[in-house]
């Protein structure tokens, strides 16, 4: 995996979903994310980070149930949010951090 830093650092806000294979939650969640990523690719990057193969970065990042969404822009985490969310609100933050 690229260095998370290098992920998050652009001007450009990039939505992340933290996942497991395992997770039912995070396979409903897919679909709407793939959506997201196709509509808003101008704005918005898209990241999937499987915990499971990255334990170490969810555990600094305090990761603790998945699905979890975050929204970072500049290095700053500006959105959390645990949980299958629906469509209109993750456009509805992305698109306050445009």
């Amino acid at each position: 995996m690229p260095d998370f830093r290098a992920l998050i650092s652009g001007k450009k806000p990039v939505l992340i979903d933290f996942f497991a294979e395992w997770c039912g939650p995070c396979k409903s969640l897919s679909p709407i994310l793939k959506e997201i990523a196709n509509e808003m690719s101008e704005e918005v990057r898209v990241i999937k980070i499987d915990i499971d193969k990255n334990p170490t970065l969810a555990n600094k990042l305090n990761v603790r149930s998945v699905p979890t969404l975050m929204i970072y822009k500049e290095e700053s985490l500006l959105w959390r949010q645990s949980g299958v969310v629906p469509k209109a609100q993750l456009r509805k933050a992305l698109n306050e951090f445009k």
